[in-house]
């Protein structure tokens, strides 16, 4: 199956998430501390309000990461807007544009819009509130209740809690220890990288790194900066100066493996991911998929499988549909056309990129092919 391995060891590095992004939709994991009521107005679903409010971590760590705000309502899960650079937050709840990006990979229904491209009306006393971060679990608010007929009103803290089983973070403990100035620097880069100033954040994140060298958030956001400017040898530097100062700061990890998945560099692929994984193994489906890539292509195919089914038991929502793809076409290997087959038709229910379509199909087609092969050969066995 020389050209099913060639088809998978090319899958597009857009399974992965982009450079510096927490995956997998971390934190919105349900969080066993019992929840906070706070009041709410008596509202129609189309009254619009204001809330505002502050993510916090509950051992005091300084928040380095932005942190996704979700509403859950009804069950369905929608992010509303993101942290600023000290955990603050705010958005309007109910208007007819949101705030957030125009793809919502947390969301369990594929469209935000209701009926002729209409936004849904979702009322505030079916829904509540929390955050999301890799690493982390979030209490979550019940927006029900009373505001006192406020259109406006504070919800207060959402606190993070570490998961126990987990010892990476997105977020770095050097950061508390960084001096004032080294912080400042770093605040000013994150800010004109957001604004594409690539030359003036690298200048203040050269500064945050020369004044504190251990300062693992700054040269990981140096990293992305380099990136931009296709300086792909000093991101890797950066990257690698970021887990010398942390070496339980999950962002720079993901970095390299996505470096090494771009270089198509199989063993350092399987080598970050695995290491990524032994921090945090519940919060990276993709990193899964970049581990089971890196053992195929490297012909390790029992490892891939393992790597695979493990990425689909933490992706129930399904955010990295290529896991589906890929331990299909590794199932190929054992063989095992009928399972194979099926984890591809499960692939195509989930592809939207026609390119992805077509090539599952032609997939099918073959494992189709040899299965018939096989079969036929067995019955003239039997003769």
């Amino acid at each position: 199956m020389r050209t099913l391995l060639v088809c998978a060891c090319l899958l597009s590095i857009s399974a992965v998430t982009a450079f510096g992004q927490a995956g997998g939709g971390g934190g919105g994991r349900r969080s066993a501390t019992p929840r906070t009521r706070i009041p709410a107005p008596d509202l129609t679903p189309n009254t619009m309000i204001f809330l505002t409010g502050k993510v916090v971590v509950d051992d005091g760590s300084v928040l380095t990461e932005v942190v996704d705000i979700q509403t859950v309502c009804k069950g369905q899960k929608r992010t509303e807007t993101h942290t600023d650079s000290h955990g603050g937050f705010s958005f309007q709840f109910g208007s007819l544009s949101t705030t957030s990006s125009g793809m919502d990979f947390e969301a369990d229904t594929p469209s935000r819009g209701g009926t002729a491209g209409r936004p849904e009306r979702r009322d505030l006393r079916d829904c509540e509130l929390r955050a999301s971060l890799a690493g982390f679990t979030s209490e979550s608010i019940v927006l029900g209740g009373r505001f006192s007929g406020e259109q406006s009103a504070d919800v207060g803290r959402v606190v993070l809690h570490r998961l126990v089983n987990v010892e990476g973070f997105t977020i770095s403990a050097t950061t508390a220890q960084a001096p004032g100035d080294a912080k400042k620097a770093l605040d000013k880069g994150q800010e004109q990288l957001r604004k594409s100033k690539w030359d003036d954040a690298q200048k203040s994140l050269e500064k945050a790194v020369t004044i504190y060298p251990k300062f693992a958030v700054a040269w990981f956001e140096l990293g992305r900066v380099q990136l931009q400017k296709n300086d792909s040898a000093g991101a890797r530097h950066s990257f690698e100066q970021s887990l010398v100062a942390d070496s339980k700061y999950i962002n720079p990890y993901h970095a390299l493996t996505q470096l090494a998945m771009h270089d198509r560099n199989w063993k350092e692929l399987v080598e970050f991911s695995e290491k990524l994984l032994s921090l945090n193994p519940v919060n990276f489906p993709d990193a899964w998929l970049s581990n089971a890539l890196g053992h195929y292509c490297l012909r390790n195919y029992s490892a891939a499988e393992k790597s695979a089914r493990r990425g689909l038991q933490l992706d129930t929502e399904h955010h990295v549909p290529k896991l589906e793809y890929l331990l299909g076409i590794t199932l190929v290997q054992k063989p095992d056309y009928e399972e194979a087959a099926q984890h591809l038709r499960a692939f195509l229910s989930l592809a939207t990129k026609t390119a992805d379509v077509e090539e599952a199909k032609r997939q099918l087609d073959e494992i189709a092919r040899l299965s018939a092969t096989a079969n036929l050969n067995v019955g003239t066995k039997k003769q």
